[in-house]
């Protein structure tokens, strides 16, 4: 049956209003692709206009996107490109836009916009992300910005940056909702309906005394459950983990892990309440010092792909000037047993073995080290009782390989050569055992990062031990002469 034009085209008007309607999630988006990352298309239009200097263009491209996009848009673009990026959009480069920015691009970002822009967007800012925002850059930038700020964010930012990185002073919230220890239950939910200033997020309030030192702690399920007559000081938790504005981050991540903590009091050196520290600040502490550790094992330092050329440079150079330096140690070992290598070639075939072995080993014991230490797992009582567990492991595993690479050399050599290469390889992977564990243990006790280059130390310990071991095995055994 044939339909009314006039229908049809009713029905389509309102399909397209509904469409209208819908969430842009739901309406298919050219800007990214299927796994809601920037199109290079999309990328390309961008540059296309900065490169025409048409301001008007890149805004209505970049306006409609999410504020993680936009950050992910300008760690795309070259860094030449940022400044004109960021002039193109510089209302649209909230607070949300540069807390999701990568480190050095915030930097570059920070020092192409003017020091009134970067004030307003630290206004936005909760003060511990407005410190990450100034940290980094130069003193004359910092304070020119610092000087645009209003007086309270000003004084809050200058005590913070007071601190040493990677403290609680530096990284805490100032925001915290404290109340004097006398109040009742219904004083503070009429004092909370009463505060205007409550956009902040909070899980507890902190009872103080008259001195300002925090007595407890109250939930907001508590708050919200209990009668309104029942004192605070009845309901309030007074067991709490207070947390000194000196300590460094790592330790103030343990403690929240340990203990469970959604949010924790900051005190200063007299025990007054300053700060909090939340849980969601503590996963990107933890997700940061994992990174750096990684990084650190391998020297790789920063590792950042937005790292300047120049840094990355520098801090990768110096541990593989290290690592040719202990390369040159296990190569003189070999130096020494040169004629017995030329009289027995299988010598030179079966070294590498050993060698790759131990240092597989010492490898996983480091890290297993490294993490104890990093967690606060391996203290000076345990240290140890850790020494003696890994000697063993590395006992029972220089057990097993031992049998399996001596029956191998036995049955392509001799029963001799698969003897000395089995005890070589036990010997071997317990001196790899015990360098996992030693040498991150003596980087801490001389009060240094024992994640910082590790490994270099211990392929160096392993790989001299493991040559010297088969070939001393070797010339002791009487498989070949020693010169």
């Amino acid at each position: 049956m044939a339909q009314d034009p006039a229908l049809e085209e009713t029905r389509i008007a309102e399909g397209e209003a509904v469409d209208a309607a819908l969430p842009d999630d739901r309406i298919d988006d050219e800007r990214h692709d299927e796994e809601n990352r920037l199109k290079p298309r999309y990328i390309g239009k961008v540059r296309e206009a900065l490169e025409a200097g048409d301001k008007g263009a890149v805004y209505d491209l970049v306006e409609p996107l999410h504020p993680a996009d936009i950050a992910d848009l300008l760690e795309i673009v070259d860094k030449d490109e940022r400044a004109g990026l960021a002039a193109s959009i510089t209302d649209l480069m909230s607070s949300d836009v540069v807390a999701e920015l990568n480190d050095h691009v915030r930097e570059d970002m920070m020092e192409a916009l003017e020091p009134e822009d970067v004030a307003a967007i630290t206004e936005e800012l909760e003060t511990d992300d407005a410190v990450q925002l100034l940290e980094d850059l130069d003193e004359d930038d910092r304070q020119a910005i610092i000087a645009e700020l209003e007086p309270e964010t000003q004084a809050a930012v200058e005590s913070a940056l007071s601190y040493p990185e990677e403290t609680a002073g530096r990284l805490m919230n100032r925001f915290m909702m404290a109340v004097p220890e006398h109040l009742t239950v219904g004083d503070l939910i009429d004092y909370l309906r009463d505060e205007g200033d409550l956009e902040h997020d909070f899980w507890e309030v902190f009872v103080v005394d008259q001195r300002h030192h925090p007595v407890g702690t109250c939930a907001l399920n508590w708050i919200l459950t209990a009668p309104r007559q029942v004192q605070l000081t009845d309901v309030m938790k007074r067991d709490q983990t207070l947390i000194p504005v000196t300590m460094d981050q790592e330790e103030v991540a343990l403690m929240f892990q340990k203990y469970a903590l959604i949010s924790a009091a900051v005190v200063d050196e007299n025990g007054r309440l300053v700060g909090q520290m939340t849980v969601d600040d503590i996963v990107h502490i933890i997700s940061e010092e994992a990174g750096e550790d990684a990084l650190l094992l391998s020297g790789a330092g920063d590792g950042d792909i937005n790292e300047p050329i120049g840094e990355a440079y520098s801090s990768r150079v110096r541990w593989l000037i290290a690592n040719l330096g202990t390369a040159v140690v296990a190569s003189a070992i070999i130096a020494l047993f040169g004629a017995a290598i030329e009289e027995l070639v299988a010598l030179a075939v079966l070294m590498p073995i050993v060698a790759s072995i131990g240092g597989n080993a010492g490898t996983q014991t480091m890290a297993v080290a490294v993490r104890a230490i990093a967690t606060n797992q391996l203290p000076r009582a345990n240290t140890w009782k850790i020494v003696w567990r890994e000697l063993r492991v590395a006992l029972l595993n220089g057990a097993t390989v031992a049998v399996l690479i001596g029956i191998a050399a036995t049955l392509i050599y001799n029963p001799m050569m698969g003897g000395v290469i089995a005890l070589a390889m036990i010997i071997n992977i317990v001196v790899a055992g015990m360098a996992g564990v030693l040498v991150p243990v003596i980087f801490d006790r001389l009060k240094q990062d024992p994640a910082v280059a590790s490994s270099v130390f211990v392929t160096m310990i392993t790989d001299s031990m493991g040559f010297f071991a088969f070939l001393g095995l070797a010339v002791v055994s009487g498989l070949v002469p020693m010169g």
